[in-house]
C-alpha cells in the first residue's frame, strides 16, 4: 500500500478518489506461501530463508508484528505541535487494530511526517523516514474488513489504494466523509480523544503537493531527508507510545 501522486482537485467527489488511490498498490500481491503438513512427526527445519526472516529486527520484519490487541486502548502521539490521544476500538476493525497496536510497540511511528494534509478532508501519515524501513513494510498487506463504523469527524482509518492493500498509513478523517469513504470500503478503527486541536494545528499549506509531481518516488527513495528539503514546514509525529 503507498502513496501515489497526489494532485489537489475542486469537488469533495474528485478529492475522495484521489484518497482511494493515495496508496501505490498496484505492484503485483505476492502468491500466498505454502503450507506444511499438521501430522508430520518432527519439526521441519525452517529454511535459511525463514530463519533471516526470523531474525530481522522488529522494524524490518512485518511478518512478526502477530500480537493481538486489548479489546480497547489508546496511543498517544507526541508531534511537532503538541500531543493528541486516539482510542482504538478492535471490534471495529480487528486487523487494523492489531496492525496499529503492533506499529506502536515495535516504535515505528517516530519522527513520522504528516505528508498529506488538507484542511476540512483529513490528515494523513505513516511512511517511515527511514528508507530501509518503508521498503520492508510497503507490501505488507491486510485484508480488507467490514465498514462497522462510519468514517465521521475525527475517527481513523488506514489509507488503501484498492482491495486488501492497507499496510502503515492512517488518516483522520476532519469532517464527515461517511457518504464518500464507507461505500469505498475504508474502515475505522478509532477515534481522536484528546488533542483535537493540536491536529488543527498541523502544517496544512503543502495540501496534497508533498506526493504531487513524483513526490510518491522521492518520498520511498529517500525517506526524510527528501521531506525536510523540499518540504521543510511538514509536522512530524515524534513518537507514539500505548496509554496504561
Amino acid at each position: 500500500m503507498e502513496l501515489a501522486v497526489f494532485i489537489r482537485y475542486s469537488t469533495l467527489a474528485v478529492t475522495t478518489l484521489a484518497l482511494t488511490c493515495c496508496l501505490a498498490a498496484c505492484e503485483p500481491k505476492p502468491e500466498p506461501g505454502g503450507t506444511t503438513t499438521a501430522a508430520s512427526a518432527t519439526a521441519a527445519k525452517p529454511t535459511a530463508k525463514a530463519s533471516a526472516t526470523s531474525n530481522l529486527p522488529p522494524l524490518l520484519n512485518p511478518k512478526g508484528a502477530t500480537l493481538e490487541s486489548p479489546a480497547k486502548y489508546k496511543v498517544k502521539f507526541v508531534t511537532t505541535q503538541g500531543d493528541f490521544v486516539i482510542e482504538v476500538i478492535r471490534d471495529w476493525a480487528p486487523r487494523a487494530a492489531d496492525r496499529v497496536f503492533n506499529l506502536v510497540k515495535i516504535g515505528f511511528y517516530k519522527d513520522i511526517a504528516f505528508h498529506r494534509v488538507v484542511k476540512d478532508f483529513v490528515v494523513q501519515w505513516g511512511i517511515h523516514g527511514d528508507t530501509q524501513v518503508s521498503t520492508a513494510w510497503r507490501k505488507a498487506y491486510m485484508a480488507d474488513e467490514m465498514v462497522k463504523e462510519s468514517n465521521k469527524a475525527w475517527t481513523l482509518t488506514f489509507a488503501k489504494s484498492g482491495t486488501d492493500t492497507r499496510t502503515t498509513q492512517i488518516f483522520i478523517n476532519l469532517k464527515d466523509n461517511s457518504e464518500d469513504l464507507d461505500k469505498q470500503g475504508f474502515s475505522p478503527f478509532g477515534t481522536v480523544v484528546d488533542g483535537k486541536d493540536v491536529v488543527k494545528k498541523l502544517y496544512a499549506d503543502y495540501g496534497e503537493s508533498v506526493m504531487g509531481r513524483g513526490g510518491n518516488t522521492e518520498v520511498f527513495k529517500q525517506g526524510n531527508f527528501y521531506l525536510e528539503q523540499k518540504w521543510p514546514k511538514l509536522d512530524y509525529i515524534k513518537s507514539a507510545s500505548l496509554v496504561e
